[in-house]
Protein backbone atom coordinates (compact mmCIF):
# COMPACT_ATOMS: atom_id res chain seq x y z
CA UNK A 1 0.00 0.00 0.00
CA UNK A 2 1.07 3.30 -1.01
CA UNK A 3 1.68 6.46 1.64
CA UNK A 4 -0.93 8.20 -0.20
CA UNK A 5 -3.65 5.35 0.33
CA UNK A 6 -2.19 4.79 3.91
CA UNK A 7 -2.76 8.53 4.56
CA UNK A 8 -6.43 8.62 3.14
CA UNK A 9 -7.26 5.19 5.06
CA UNK A 10 -6.02 6.77 8.36
CA UNK A 11 -7.56 10.13 7.60
CA UNK A 12 -11.23 8.42 7.15
CA UNK A 13 -10.73 6.07 10.29
CA UNK A 14 -9.75 9.00 12.54
CA UNK A 15 -12.67 11.21 10.84
CA UNK A 16 -15.15 8.14 11.61
CA UNK A 17 -13.52 7.72 15.34
CA UNK A 18 -14.48 11.50 16.30
CA UNK A 19 -18.05 11.26 14.57
CA UNK A 20 -18.37 8.05 16.80
CA UNK A 21 -17.63 10.25 19.93
CA UNK A 22 -19.70 12.56 19.42
CA UNK A 23 -22.49 10.74 18.80
CA UNK A 24 -21.49 8.63 21.83
CA UNK A 25 -21.40 12.17 23.75
CA UNK A 26 -17.84 12.41 25.02
CA UNK A 27 -15.19 14.09 23.94
CA UNK A 28 -11.30 14.57 25.69
CA UNK A 29 -9.48 18.09 26.09
CA UNK A 30 -5.88 18.48 27.22
CA UNK A 31 -4.71 22.10 27.75
CA UNK A 32 -1.78 22.51 26.52
CA UNK A 33 -2.16 19.57 23.79
CA UNK A 34 1.46 19.47 23.44
CA UNK A 35 4.63 19.15 25.35
CA UNK A 36 4.87 20.96 28.16
CA UNK A 37 7.08 20.99 31.13
CA UNK A 38 6.95 19.78 34.79
CA UNK A 39 6.18 23.49 35.97
CA UNK A 40 2.98 23.63 34.15
CA UNK A 41 -0.69 21.93 35.80
CA UNK A 42 -2.22 20.06 32.62
CA UNK A 43 -5.78 21.18 32.47
CA UNK A 44 -7.89 18.14 31.84
CA UNK A 45 -10.87 18.61 29.99
CA UNK A 46 -14.42 15.64 29.44
CA UNK A 47 -17.33 16.95 27.35
CA UNK A 48 -19.99 14.92 28.16
CA UNK A 49 -23.20 15.30 25.96
CA UNK A 50 -26.84 13.75 26.87
CA UNK A 51 -28.39 13.86 23.35
CA UNK A 52 -31.22 11.29 24.61
CA UNK A 53 -34.71 11.75 25.71
CA UNK A 54 -34.03 11.03 29.53
CA UNK A 55 -31.96 12.39 32.86
CA UNK A 56 -28.26 10.23 32.74
CA UNK A 57 -26.23 9.85 35.82
CA UNK A 58 -22.90 9.39 34.91
CA UNK A 59 -19.78 8.32 36.49
CA UNK A 60 -16.60 10.53 35.15
CA UNK A 61 -12.89 9.43 35.65
CA UNK A 62 -9.31 10.71 34.54
CA UNK A 63 -6.40 8.09 34.62
CA UNK A 64 -3.07 8.74 34.61
CA UNK A 65 -1.82 5.67 32.21
CA UNK A 66 -3.63 2.85 33.23
CA UNK A 67 -7.30 1.98 34.81
CA UNK A 68 -6.22 1.36 38.29
CA UNK A 69 -7.53 2.50 41.97
CA UNK A 70 -3.57 3.51 42.11
CA UNK A 71 -3.30 5.78 39.02
CA UNK A 72 -7.16 7.26 39.47
CA UNK A 73 -6.59 10.85 38.87
CA UNK A 74 -10.18 12.69 39.24
CA UNK A 75 -13.47 11.26 40.06
CA UNK A 76 -17.14 12.58 39.79
CA UNK A 77 -20.64 11.87 39.60
CA UNK A 78 -23.05 14.02 37.41
CA UNK A 79 -26.52 14.74 36.08
CA UNK A 80 -27.45 15.33 33.05
CA UNK A 81 -30.47 16.82 31.64
CA UNK A 82 -32.29 16.18 28.29
CA UNK A 83 -30.31 17.84 25.79
CA UNK A 84 -27.67 19.21 27.79
CA UNK A 85 -23.63 19.37 28.28
CA UNK A 86 -21.36 19.56 31.07
CA UNK A 87 -17.49 19.90 31.21
CA UNK A 88 -16.07 18.03 33.80
CA UNK A 89 -12.58 19.85 34.56
CA UNK A 90 -9.41 18.99 36.67
CA UNK A 91 -5.87 20.07 37.27
CA UNK A 92 -3.10 18.07 37.34
CA UNK A 93 -0.07 19.00 38.80
CA UNK A 94 2.89 17.41 36.81
CA UNK A 95 5.83 18.06 39.29
CA UNK A 96 6.63 14.60 39.59
CA UNK A 97 4.99 13.27 36.37
CA UNK A 98 8.05 14.07 33.87
CA UNK A 99 7.99 11.40 30.38
CA UNK A 100 5.23 10.34 27.99
CA UNK A 101 1.53 9.81 29.86
CA UNK A 102 -1.13 8.96 28.41
CA UNK A 103 -4.65 11.17 30.09
CA UNK A 104 -7.60 8.55 29.99
CA UNK A 105 -11.03 9.28 30.33
CA UNK A 106 -13.69 6.72 31.48
CA UNK A 107 -17.22 7.61 31.47
CA UNK A 108 -19.75 5.08 33.31
CA UNK A 109 -23.71 4.69 33.14
CA UNK A 110 -24.84 1.64 34.84
CA UNK A 111 -23.35 -1.48 32.93
CA UNK A 112 -21.83 0.86 30.03
CA UNK A 113 -18.33 2.16 29.65
CA UNK A 114 -17.27 4.77 26.94
CA UNK A 115 -13.05 5.27 26.88
CA UNK A 116 -11.49 8.40 25.71
CA UNK A 117 -7.12 8.77 25.64
CA UNK A 118 -5.12 11.14 25.04
CA UNK A 119 -1.01 11.58 24.97
CA UNK A 120 1.56 14.15 26.63
CA UNK A 121 4.93 14.44 26.68
CA UNK A 122 6.21 16.06 30.33
CA UNK A 123 9.51 17.55 30.43
CA UNK A 124 11.27 17.91 33.24
CA UNK A 125 12.87 21.38 33.66
CA UNK A 126 13.41 24.14 36.11
CA UNK A 127 11.00 26.95 33.99
CA UNK A 128 7.22 26.78 32.65
CA UNK A 129 8.91 27.30 29.28
CA UNK A 130 9.87 24.69 26.28
CA UNK A 131 11.67 27.88 24.53
CA UNK A 132 10.08 26.86 21.25
CA UNK A 133 7.35 27.85 18.92
CA UNK A 134 4.57 25.42 19.51
CA UNK A 135 2.37 26.97 16.80
CA UNK A 136 1.14 29.49 14.44
CA UNK A 137 -1.81 32.03 13.21
CA UNK A 138 -2.32 31.28 9.19
CA UNK A 139 -3.52 33.84 8.26
CA UNK A 140 -5.29 33.87 4.18
CA UNK A 141 -4.66 36.82 3.22
CA UNK A 142 -3.24 39.82 5.41
CA UNK A 143 -5.67 42.73 6.37
CA UNK A 144 -3.04 45.32 5.42
CA UNK A 145 -1.67 45.46 1.99
CA UNK A 146 1.21 47.62 3.15
CA UNK A 147 2.03 45.07 5.95
CA UNK A 148 1.57 41.88 3.75
CA UNK A 149 3.12 43.48 0.68
CA UNK A 150 5.98 40.66 0.35
CA UNK A 151 3.44 38.22 0.78
CA UNK A 152 -0.32 38.78 -0.29
CA UNK A 153 0.36 38.49 -3.69
CA UNK A 154 1.59 34.79 -3.26
CA UNK A 155 -0.75 33.94 -0.77
CA UNK A 156 -4.08 34.78 -2.97
CA UNK A 157 -2.83 32.25 -5.18
CA UNK A 158 -2.72 29.25 -2.85
CA UNK A 159 -4.72 26.16 -3.30
CA UNK A 160 -6.41 23.83 -1.10
CA UNK A 161 -3.61 21.41 -1.88
CA UNK A 162 -0.88 24.04 -1.59
CA UNK A 163 -2.49 25.03 2.02
CA UNK A 164 -2.40 21.32 3.37
CA UNK A 165 1.25 21.16 2.41
CA UNK A 166 1.48 24.09 4.64
CA UNK A 167 0.23 22.47 7.62
CA UNK A 168 2.59 19.66 6.63
CA UNK A 169 5.55 22.26 6.58
CA UNK A 170 4.69 23.44 10.17
CA UNK A 171 4.52 19.95 11.02
CA UNK A 172 7.75 19.44 10.01
CA UNK A 173 8.95 21.96 12.50
CA UNK A 174 6.63 20.80 15.25
CA UNK A 175 4.79 23.83 14.89
CA UNK A 176 1.59 21.92 15.86
CA UNK A 177 -0.77 24.26 16.84
CA UNK A 178 -2.64 26.18 14.08
CA UNK A 179 -4.77 29.54 14.69
CA UNK A 180 -6.14 30.51 11.97
CA UNK A 181 -6.84 33.89 12.27
CA UNK A 182 -10.09 34.97 10.68
CA UNK A 183 -12.84 33.31 8.32
CA UNK A 184 -14.12 36.58 7.81
CA UNK A 185 -12.49 39.86 6.45
CA UNK A 186 -14.24 42.62 7.47
CA UNK A 187 -11.67 45.88 8.04
CA UNK A 188 -13.99 47.95 10.19
CA UNK A 189 -13.88 48.84 13.67
CA UNK A 190 -15.96 49.60 17.35
CA UNK A 191 -17.75 52.66 16.89
CA UNK A 192 -16.99 53.53 13.84
CA UNK A 193 -19.50 51.40 11.86
CA UNK A 194 -23.11 50.73 11.17
CA UNK A 195 -23.18 47.29 10.54
CA UNK A 196 -26.27 47.23 12.50
CA UNK A 197 -28.56 49.58 10.34
CA UNK A 198 -26.53 48.43 7.16
CA UNK A 199 -26.25 44.80 7.57
CA UNK A 200 -22.44 43.13 7.94
CA UNK A 201 -20.49 43.37 4.46
CA UNK A 202 -17.84 41.23 5.39
CA UNK A 203 -16.59 38.59 2.98
CA UNK A 204 -15.56 34.76 4.13
CA UNK A 205 -12.86 32.78 3.74
CA UNK A 206 -14.57 29.63 3.30
CA UNK A 207 -18.28 28.80 1.76
CA UNK A 208 -20.41 30.49 3.85
CA UNK A 209 -24.33 29.67 3.74
CA UNK A 210 -24.67 32.65 6.30
CA UNK A 211 -22.58 35.59 4.06
CA UNK A 212 -22.43 35.09 0.31
CA UNK A 213 -19.87 37.46 -0.57
CA UNK A 214 -16.57 35.35 -0.79
CA UNK A 215 -12.48 36.95 -0.08
CA UNK A 216 -11.19 36.64 -3.99
CA UNK A 217 -8.64 34.08 -3.49
CA UNK A 218 -7.95 31.10 -5.60
CA UNK A 219 -8.67 28.21 -2.43
CA UNK A 220 -12.16 26.84 -2.71
CA UNK A 221 -12.34 26.13 1.50
CA UNK A 222 -9.00 26.63 2.99
CA UNK A 223 -10.54 25.85 6.69
CA UNK A 224 -11.51 21.99 4.93
CA UNK A 225 -8.19 21.66 3.80
CA UNK A 226 -6.16 23.23 6.49
CA UNK A 227 -8.19 20.92 9.14
CA UNK A 228 -8.29 17.70 7.13
CA UNK A 229 -4.16 17.86 6.69
CA UNK A 230 -3.91 18.82 10.72
CA UNK A 231 -6.25 15.52 10.80
CA UNK A 232 -3.32 13.53 9.12
CA UNK A 233 -0.64 14.98 11.06
CA UNK A 234 -2.35 15.00 14.40
CA UNK A 235 -2.41 18.88 15.24
CA UNK A 236 -4.94 21.01 17.20
CA UNK A 237 -6.21 23.71 15.17
CA UNK A 238 -8.41 26.79 17.18
CA UNK A 239 -11.11 28.10 14.64
CA UNK A 240 -10.95 31.86 13.99
CA UNK A 241 -14.42 33.31 14.46
CA UNK A 242 -14.08 36.87 13.28
CA UNK A 243 -13.75 39.62 12.08
CA UNK A 244 -17.12 41.23 13.10
CA UNK A 245 -15.29 44.38 13.27
CA UNK A 246 -12.03 44.91 15.22
CA UNK A 247 -11.95 45.29 18.77
CA UNK A 248 -15.68 45.04 18.93
CA UNK A 249 -17.50 43.25 21.50
CA UNK A 250 -21.20 44.68 21.62
CA UNK A 251 -24.08 42.69 22.16
CA UNK A 252 -24.58 42.34 18.34
CA UNK A 253 -21.07 41.23 17.86
CA UNK A 254 -21.88 38.35 20.63
CA UNK A 255 -24.63 37.34 18.05
CA UNK A 256 -22.75 37.38 15.17
CA UNK A 257 -19.76 35.32 16.13
CA UNK A 258 -22.55 33.06 17.98
CA UNK A 259 -23.86 32.41 14.02
CA UNK A 260 -20.67 31.74 12.49
CA UNK A 261 -19.47 29.26 15.40
CA UNK A 262 -22.70 27.51 14.81
CA UNK A 263 -21.93 27.52 11.17
CA UNK A 264 -18.40 26.33 11.74
CA UNK A 265 -19.21 23.48 14.33
CA UNK A 266 -21.57 22.53 11.59
CA UNK A 267 -19.57 21.87 8.56
CA UNK A 268 -16.15 21.63 10.39
CA UNK A 269 -16.91 20.16 13.79
CA UNK A 270 -16.32 16.60 12.88
CA UNK A 271 -12.58 16.77 12.68
CA UNK A 272 -10.20 15.49 15.38
CA UNK A 273 -7.92 18.44 14.62
CA UNK A 274 -10.86 21.02 15.74
CA UNK A 275 -9.56 22.25 18.82
CA UNK A 276 -11.05 24.93 20.32
CA UNK A 277 -12.16 28.67 19.68
CA UNK A 278 -10.24 32.04 18.39
CA UNK A 279 -12.52 35.15 18.73
CA UNK A 280 -10.44 37.25 16.24
CA UNK A 281 -11.31 40.82 17.06
CA UNK A 282 -8.60 41.11 19.19
CA UNK A 283 -8.23 43.33 22.40
CA UNK A 284 -5.82 46.28 23.62
CA UNK A 285 -4.29 44.87 26.84
CA UNK A 286 -6.23 47.71 29.01
CA UNK A 287 -9.39 45.81 27.38
CA UNK A 288 -11.16 49.35 27.09
CA UNK A 289 -11.18 49.17 22.86
CA UNK A 290 -8.94 52.29 22.76
CA UNK A 291 -11.24 54.52 23.74
CA UNK A 292 -9.75 58.47 25.19
CA UNK A 293 -12.60 59.06 27.85
CA UNK A 294 -13.24 57.10 31.13
CA UNK A 295 -16.87 56.91 30.53
CA UNK A 296 -16.15 54.77 27.04
CA UNK A 297 -13.38 52.97 28.43
CA UNK A 298 -15.57 51.92 31.36
CA UNK A 299 -18.43 50.83 28.64
CA UNK A 300 -16.32 48.95 26.33
CA UNK A 301 -15.06 47.25 29.73
CA UNK A 302 -17.97 45.82 30.57
CA UNK A 303 -19.02 44.82 26.79
CA UNK A 304 -15.84 42.18 26.93
CA UNK A 305 -16.87 40.96 29.53
CA UNK A 306 -20.52 40.29 28.77
CA UNK A 307 -19.68 39.22 25.20
CA UNK A 308 -17.16 35.96 27.09
CA UNK A 309 -19.68 35.35 28.75
CA UNK A 310 -21.97 35.09 26.61
CA UNK A 311 -19.72 33.56 23.78
CA UNK A 312 -18.47 30.77 26.27
CA UNK A 313 -22.16 30.05 27.67
CA UNK A 314 -23.20 29.33 23.45
CA UNK A 315 -20.32 27.44 22.56
CA UNK A 316 -20.27 25.28 25.64
CA UNK A 317 -23.34 23.80 24.11
CA UNK A 318 -21.75 22.57 21.06
CA UNK A 319 -18.03 21.17 22.52
CA UNK A 320 -18.55 22.28 26.24
CA UNK A 321 -14.52 21.42 26.67
CA UNK A 322 -13.14 23.25 23.80
CA UNK A 323 -10.79 26.23 24.91
CA UNK A 324 -11.57 29.61 23.79
CA UNK A 325 -8.76 32.25 23.05
CA UNK A 326 -8.31 35.87 22.99
CA UNK A 327 -4.70 37.43 21.79
CA UNK A 328 -4.59 40.96 23.05
CA UNK A 329 -1.59 43.57 23.12
CA UNK A 330 0.38 43.59 26.45
CA UNK A 331 -0.09 47.59 26.33
CA UNK A 332 -1.51 49.23 29.36
CA UNK A 333 -2.66 46.28 31.14
CA UNK A 334 -2.78 48.09 34.76
CA UNK A 335 -5.25 49.76 32.99
CA UNK A 336 -7.72 46.78 32.80
CA UNK A 337 -6.17 44.69 35.84
CA UNK A 338 -9.76 44.76 37.60
CA UNK A 339 -11.70 43.90 34.61
CA UNK A 340 -9.29 40.66 33.61
CA UNK A 341 -10.94 38.52 36.72
CA UNK A 342 -14.09 38.58 35.89
CA UNK A 343 -12.97 38.01 31.79
CA UNK A 344 -11.26 35.44 32.30
CA UNK A 345 -13.95 33.70 34.28
CA UNK A 346 -15.29 32.77 30.22
CA UNK A 347 -11.89 32.91 28.39
CA UNK A 348 -9.72 29.73 28.95
CA UNK A 349 -6.55 31.25 26.85
CA UNK A 350 -5.09 34.88 26.74
CA UNK A 351 -2.47 35.29 24.26
CA UNK A 352 -0.66 38.84 24.59
CA UNK A 353 1.74 39.82 21.75
CA UNK A 354 3.74 42.65 21.33
CA UNK A 355 6.11 42.35 24.51
CA UNK A 356 9.25 43.50 22.58
CA UNK A 357 8.08 46.73 21.25
CA UNK A 358 6.50 48.20 24.76
CA UNK A 359 5.27 51.89 24.13
CA UNK A 360 7.21 55.13 26.10
CA UNK A 361 5.69 55.35 29.97
CA UNK A 362 4.29 51.70 29.85
CA UNK A 363 5.02 49.08 32.19
CA UNK A 364 8.14 46.75 30.84
CA UNK A 365 7.58 43.59 29.00
CA UNK A 366 8.94 41.71 31.31
CA UNK A 367 6.27 43.37 33.95
CA UNK A 368 3.40 42.84 32.30
CA UNK A 369 3.83 39.12 31.80
CA UNK A 370 4.42 38.90 35.37
CA UNK A 371 1.33 40.64 36.03
CA UNK A 372 -0.39 38.55 33.46
CA UNK A 373 0.67 35.54 34.61
CA UNK A 374 -0.46 36.44 38.36
CA UNK A 375 -4.28 37.20 37.09
CA UNK A 376 -3.88 34.07 34.89
CA UNK A 377 -2.80 31.86 38.00
CA UNK A 378 -5.58 33.59 39.95
CA UNK A 379 -8.35 32.91 37.87
CA UNK A 380 -7.53 28.96 36.56
CA UNK A 381 -6.93 30.69 32.89
CA UNK A 382 -3.74 29.97 30.74
CA UNK A 383 -1.32 31.92 29.65
CA UNK A 384 0.03 31.93 26.45
CA UNK A 385 3.07 33.98 24.40
CA UNK A 386 1.94 35.18 20.95
CA UNK A 387 5.72 35.77 19.73
CA UNK A 388 6.15 38.42 16.93
CA UNK A 389 8.16 36.49 14.01
CA UNK A 390 8.48 39.67 11.98
CA UNK A 391 9.58 43.39 12.11
CA UNK A 392 8.52 46.29 9.90
CA UNK A 393 10.78 48.00 7.09
CA UNK A 394 11.30 51.40 6.63
CA UNK A 395 7.69 51.59 4.33
CA UNK A 396 5.51 49.91 6.75
CA UNK A 397 6.16 45.98 5.05
CA UNK A 398 6.52 42.94 7.36
CA UNK A 399 9.36 40.69 6.87
CA UNK A 400 10.75 37.46 8.99
CA UNK A 401 12.61 38.27 12.22
CA UNK A 402 16.13 37.00 12.63
CA UNK A 403 16.18 33.93 14.34
CA UNK A 404 18.88 35.40 16.59
CA UNK A 405 16.15 37.96 18.09
CA UNK A 406 13.57 35.37 18.18
CA UNK A 407 15.22 33.27 20.24
CA UNK A 408 16.38 36.30 22.34
CA UNK A 409 12.71 36.13 23.14
CA UNK A 410 12.26 32.54 23.80
CA UNK A 411 14.61 32.67 26.65
CA UNK A 412 13.68 36.20 28.21
CA UNK A 413 10.13 35.21 28.58
CA UNK A 414 10.29 32.23 30.44
CA UNK A 415 7.09 31.47 32.09
CA UNK A 416 4.53 31.35 29.28
CA UNK A 417 3.39 27.70 29.35
CA UNK A 418 2.93 27.93 25.30
CA UNK A 419 4.39 29.89 22.43
CA UNK A 420 2.72 30.16 19.54
CA UNK A 421 3.69 32.72 16.64
CA UNK A 422 2.20 35.46 14.14
CA UNK A 423 2.65 34.23 11.81
CA UNK A 424 3.52 31.69 9.20
CA UNK A 425 3.11 32.73 6.00
CA UNK A 426 5.07 35.17 5.02
CA UNK A 427 7.43 34.12 8.05
CA UNK A 428 8.31 30.75 7.40
CA UNK A 429 8.89 29.07 4.17
CA UNK A 430 9.86 24.94 3.91
CA UNK A 431 12.75 25.07 0.84
CA UNK A 432 10.72 22.23 -0.20
CA UNK A 433 7.67 23.54 -0.57
CA UNK A 434 5.83 23.79 -4.15
CA UNK A 435 4.95 27.29 -3.08
CA UNK A 436 7.06 30.10 -1.48
CA UNK A 437 4.75 32.45 0.02
CA UNK A 438 7.12 35.99 0.95
CA UNK A 439 10.27 36.47 0.18
CA UNK A 440 13.30 34.84 0.72
CA UNK A 441 14.88 35.75 4.09
CA UNK A 442 11.56 33.45 5.16
CA UNK A 443 13.16 30.28 3.53
CA UNK A 444 15.91 31.33 6.21
CA UNK A 445 13.86 31.83 9.23
CA UNK A 446 12.52 28.33 8.26
CA UNK A 447 15.88 26.87 8.67
CA UNK A 448 17.25 29.11 11.36
CA UNK A 449 14.38 27.95 13.22
CA UNK A 450 14.50 23.55 12.42
CA UNK A 451 18.53 24.22 13.82
CA UNK A 452 17.96 25.94 16.94
CA UNK A 453 14.68 23.29 16.77
CA UNK A 454 17.11 20.42 17.15
CA UNK A 455 19.85 21.87 19.41
CA UNK A 456 17.02 22.44 22.10
CA UNK A 457 15.79 19.30 21.90
CA UNK A 458 19.14 17.57 22.29
CA UNK A 459 18.96 19.88 25.50
CA UNK A 460 15.89 18.66 26.73
CA UNK A 461 17.05 14.82 25.91
CA UNK A 462 19.74 15.40 28.75
CA UNK A 463 17.37 16.68 31.56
Amino acid sequence: MGTKHFLIILTLILLFSCKQQQQAGISLTLIPPTTITNKVKLDIRAGIRNTEKSDKKLNVLFYLNEETSQNLLFETTIELAPNSTECVKFMMPTADKAGVNNILLVVKEGGKKQKLQKKIEIINSDIRSTRTIDGAWLGLYHWSEEEGKLWNSDIKKVTDEQWKEVVGSMNKIKMDIIILQEVFRNQQYVGKHNIEKDGYQGKAFYPSNLYSERMPITAKDPVEAILSSADEHGMHVFMGVGVYAWFDFTTASLEWHKNVAKELWDKYGHHPSFYGWYVGDESPGSLDGFETTVEKQLIRKKEIVAFFKGFKEFCNKLAPDKPIMLATNCFAVPAGESTYPALLENLDIICPFGFARMPKGDITGEQAAKLLQRLCDESNSHLWFDLEAFLFNKDGNLYPRPMEAIAQDLTLFDNFEKTLCYQFPGMFNDPNASIRIGNEESIKLFSDYQKYLEKIERHWGKQ
